[in-house]
Formats: C-alpha cells, sequence, structure tokens
C-alpha cells in the first residue's frame, strides 16, 4: 500500500491523521503543502479548485480529509 498525505502543519486535522497512521505503525510520504507550489496545484486540481488538507492518495485513490473511521475502513 503506497500513501502520500498533503497536508499544512497549522492544520489539526493533518496532525490527526499523521498521529493515527503512526500509531498504526503505516508507511506513508508527507507531503506539506504550505509553500509547495506543485503540491498545492495538486490538491487543487484534485479537489475541484479547492485546498483541501489533508488530501490523500492511497494506491491511486484520492481521499479529501477522510476521518479517522474512513481510514480505518481504507487501510484495512
Amino acid at each position: 500500500m503506497t500513501i502520500k498525505v498533503y497536508g499544512a502543519y497549522w492544520c489539526i486535522d493533518c496532525v490527526n491523521t499523521k498521529n493515527f497512521l503512526d500509531k498504526k505503525r503505516v508507511k506513508y510520504d508527507y507531503i506539506d503543502i504550505t509553500d509547495d507550489k506543485e503540491a498545492i496545484a495538486f490538491v487543487e486540481l484534485i479537489n475541484n479548485g479547492k485546498r483541501v488538507v489533508p488530501t490523500l492518495v492511497i494506491d491511486g485513490e484520492f481521499y479529501a480529509n477522510p476521518s479517522i473511521s474512513d481510514l480505518i475502513k481504507i487501510i484495512n
């Protein structure tokens, strides 16, 4: 399973997502979009022009700000 988390340091949902994945010992790549124009453009592209964080890409599927209960279903 490959996971990329697009987030921002100031986003509590991003922190919660990272903490959950860390607790479950799930490997992921984290991309902070705060000052990353390419990452911002990507997030906006897949979210209809909106800058939604966290946005996750899991095995090629996109998830905009999934809840922890949704993440449990996705990664199991």
